[in-house]
């Protein structure tokens, strides 16, 4: 059989129209910003399995939670913060109002 094999085509210079440059360049952009929503749930995903962790270390010792609870309020205060809410619980504050919840 004769004939010619082509291994290789090498392009130098390649003029493309405007419209499919913009076409391309956003098809380029669009394929980003999905990867990066792919990554995003991911970290999601891998931070709320932490968190979930994290309580059920928590929940099995109030002393746990009452640290963290203060490292919370320290991290806070070290930002310059002019407001600091501090959250408590409703039978504590239904104590301090002179009635009692049931």
């Amino acid at each position: 059989a004769w004939g010619i094999k082509v291994e290789r085509v090498e392009i130098k210079d390649a003029r493309l129209p405007l419209q499919l440059q913009r076409a391309m360049a956003a098809e380029a952009e669009a394929a980003r910003e999905a990867r990066a929503k792919v990554i995003a749930a991911e970290g999601e995903q891998k931070a709320s399995k932490a968190l979930r962790e994290a309580s059920l270390v928590m929940a099995e010792s109030s002393s746990a939670l009452q640290l963290r609870y203060l490292q919370t309020l320290n991290s806070i205060s070290a930002e310059k913060n002019s407001t600091i809410i501090f959250p408590l619980p409703i039978d504590l504050i239904s104590h301090f109002l002179g009635g009692k919840e049931e």
